[in-house]
């Protein structure tokens, strides 16, 4: 089977961000964005989503980790885009439900080619290692619209910020891993239109 691969590099007056994606991986590679808890998110994705992730990152974060997220998220949505390709022979839809200590996350997906995010989650207000709570649902909506998933994610449990998260992202690693496997007994693209990429 052809490794499926790519690299992205997208420069802003607001950040500069290179990345490159293997989707069959082991979650090797470093993730590198200047905020210490994306970088851990990110560590968890590649890991759990077994995904070879390389990642740097230079942003303007004297004014917070909003930007330095979202445009994370908008390169890995369009680095994930490119390297499925015109989705041939995928599994397409993808579910899990993490457990994190206290937390509980449960994400489902489908590499639809529209766009879509629904994001439930009561997060305690506050930030954790320089990234602000709130940018969940953000750095999620960007990426699934960067790789034109349909994409729901909920925490269902919780009270530490952290553990909630964390379950997100895992739960959305594992969900991501089942849906972008190559299926055996899929010959073509797994839709009626015969298209997923539009």
């Amino acid at each position: 089977m052809e490794t499926r691969t790519a690299t992205i590099e997208r420069k802003t007056g607001e950040t500069d961000v290179s990345l490159t994606l293997t989707l069959e991986g082991t979650g090797a590679g470093t993730r590198t964005t200047g905020v210490g808890f994306l970088d851990h998110m990110l560590d968890l994705l590649a890991r759990h989503g077994r995904i070879d992730l390389d990642v740097q990152v230079t942003g303007d974060l004297q004014t917070g980790a909003h930007h330095t997220a979202e445009d994370t998220a908008i390169v890995l949505g369009q680095a994930l885009d490119k390297a499925l390709g015109d989705r041939t022979g995928i599994t397409r839809y993808g579910a899990a439900t993490v457990p994190m200590d206290e937390a509980r996350a449960t994400c489902t997906i489908d590499i639809s080619g529209r766009p879509f995010t629904l994001f439930e989650a009561d997060l305690p207000p506050g930030s954790t290692g320089g990234f602000e709570h709130e940018l969940t649902e953000e750095f999620f909506r960007a990426l699934a619209n960067a790789a034109k998933l349909t994409l729901h994610l909920q925490v269902q449990a919780g009270t530490n910020a952290h553990h909630m998260i964390e379950a997100a992202f895992k739960a959305f690693a594992r969900a991501l891993r089942e849906a972008v496997a190559m299926d055996p007994s899929e010959t073509g693209v797994p839709s009626t239109k015969g298209t997923l990429t539009a």
